[in-house]
């Protein structure tokens, strides 16, 4: 628009300048009262509106320039505020990555900690294993030593009948 009413305003100075011209050489050349006064009634009039286009261009470029302003005043804010959040998800990520080195060494511990564990019930289990072969072998040989036990109760008790019946016969 600021360039249309410039150029507008440049057509409209270089007419009033062609008609001054033609207007000074009909002066000249003995122009009318009447058609003289109507060119200059026509200059004042292009003159004016020459002078509303020239104050119409100033408020429209101030206009601009506040709007500008505003704008500009709008990205300032919107670019820090962006800087704000952009500090505060830094933060958030640096937490975020402390608590993850936290959690990752805990895992670490707890990994080696299972480990240990698993190598400590595989020494439980074979222990284990063992005590059960060494119960197994003791109950066997509970088992053989009642098994001779009983053996010699018998022997015993058929021996104290034999001796019963040899201890009255020997004494008479």
């Amino acid at each position: 628009q600021l360039f249309e009413a410039k150029t507008s305003l440049s057509q409209a100075e270089t007419r009033h300048a062609l008609q001054l011209q033609q207007a000074k050489a009909q002066m000249n050349n003995m122009v009318p009262k009447e058609q003289f006064e109507q060119l200059q009634t026509s200059l004042r009039e292009e003159q004016c509106k020459a002078q509303q286009l020239q104050e119409k261009l100033r408020q429209q470029a101030e206009q601009t320039c506040r709007q500008l302003v505003r704008t500009q005043k709008e990205h300032e804010h919107l670019l820090q505020a962006a800087v704000e959040q952009a500090k505060g998800l830094e933060q958030s990520l640096r937490s975020a990555d402390v608590v993850l080195a936290e959690r990752a060494a805990q895992l670490k511990d707890a990994q080696a900690q299972l480990s240990r564990n698993k190598l400590l019930i595989e020494d439980l289990r074979e222990e284990n294993r063992r005590f059960a072969m060494a119960l197994q072998a003791a109950e066997l040989k509970q088992k053989c030593t009642e098994e001779k036990k009983q053996l010699l109760e018998d022997q015993a008790s058929a021996l104290k009948q034999l001796l019963r019946k040899i201890t009255p016969a020997s004494l008479s």
